[in-house]
Order: structure tokens, then C-alpha cells, then sequence
């Protein structure tokens, strides 16, 4: 009868976690991180604020998780590239980025603007999430430099990840010219980056 009430418990719980992040989720996608407030998600999801913590650690694990569906929508976005010519591949692996960022754009900015506290580890779950979107930029990679050191061809991914998200970012804010010229901005410098990386 025990085991009953507990399996009940934990039942009501998934529940009211997963309406926890159906709103954070629709809240985020519509307003960004910044319009995340404990008191209406909790209003919205029709419990007290007090709930959100028996749910979530807090309110960062809250947001993570709602970041690492945004993370399983970039990659499944990603992974959807047609494997071709590596420089091809990797020209449409940055366009596929900024479609994402231009049709997400305030759940792909919070994976970015939201910062755990000072000396908190990031979980080991989320990084396998993150790490499994790097890994989509590694494959044209390995086949590119074939002979290179897998840990300096890990680091060359996430180099090329921060350019290209620098770029982005930057264009989508207007900070880089009109948005209409970031496919060509792209185009060239992901074209330079392979291009160099054949003769490196």
C-alpha cells in the first residue's frame, strides 16, 4: 500500500514537473529568458511557487531543462544537414544555425544569457546535451583532418562554433550590417575557414 502512495507521489510529481516546463517553455519561446518569473509559471501551471522546488533543485535546473529541449531542437535542426563535400557541409551547418536563431530566437538566446551561480558546476547531463550538438560539427571535421589529434579537432569544433555564433549573434542585433548580408557572411567565412583547413 506503501509502495502505492509512493509510485502516486512520483507520479504527480513527473506531472507537475513536466507542466512546470510546458510553461517555462512557452514563456521563454515567447519573451525570452527575462520574462521568467517564478510567481507566473507557478500561477500558470496552477500550483503554489513553493512547488517549483519540490519539483526542480531550483530555478536554474528549471531553465536548464527547458535549454536542453531547446538543445535537442537545435540538434535535431542540425542533424538534418545532408552529409556532402566537408566545406559544403559545414557551409550548411552554419546556415542551418542561423535559421535556427532567426526562427527561436529568444529560446536560443537563453541558452546563452543564462549563467549558473559563482562556483556551480554545470551538470554532467547538460553537457552530454551540449556536447552532443558539437559533435554534429566534429563529423565534416574528422573527415576534413582526418590525421588531426581528436582532442585538438574537438577544441577546433568549438572554435569554429564561436565564430559562427559570433557572427549570428552579432548580425541579428544589427551590429554587423543589414541581417539580409549574414548568408553571405557566412558563406565567406566558413568558405575561408575550410578552404584553409584543406591546405593546413
Amino acid at each position: 500500500m506503501s509502495e502505492n502512495r509512493a509510485e502516486k507521489r512520483l507520479g504527480r510529481r513527473d506531472e507537475l514537473r513536466e507542466r512546470l516546463l510546458a510553461v517555462a517553455e512557452r514563456t521563454i519561446s515567447a519573451r525570452g529568458l527575462s520574462g521568467l518569473k517564478a510567481r507566473e509559471i507557478a500561477a500558470k501551471a496552477g500550483c503554489a511557487v513553493g512547488a517549483i522546488y519540490n519539483a526542480f533543485d531550483d530555478l536554474d535546473e528549471l531553465i536548464m531543462r527547458v535549454n536542453s529541449r531547446t538543445l535537442a531542437l537545435l540538434e535535431a535542426a542540425l542533424a538534418a544537414v545532408p552529409e556532402t563535400d566537408e566545406a559544403q557541409e559545414l557551409l550548411r551547418l552554419a546556415r542551418a544555425y542561423l535559421a535556427f536563431a532567426r526562427t527561436q530566437e529568444p529560446r536560443w538566446r537563453a541558452l546563452f544569457e543564462h549563467r549558473l551561480p559563482a562556483g556551480r558546476e554545470v551538470p554532467s547531463w547538460y553537457v552530454e546535451d551540449r556536447n552532443r550538438v558539437f559533435s554534429l560539427l566534429e563529423e565534416p571535421l574528422t573527415r576534413l583532418l582526418p590525421g588531426k589529434d581528436p582532442g585538438a579537432r574537438s577544441l577546433l569544433a568549438r572554435t569554429l562554433f564561436s565564430a559562427v555564433h559570433g557572427i549570428v549573434s552579432l548580425g541579428l542585433e544589427g551590429k554587423l550590417g543589414s541581417a539580409e548580408t549574414l548568408d553571405a557572411q557566412l558563406e565567406d567565412f566558413v568558405g575561408a575557414v575550410a578552404a584553409g583547413l584543406r591546405v593546413a
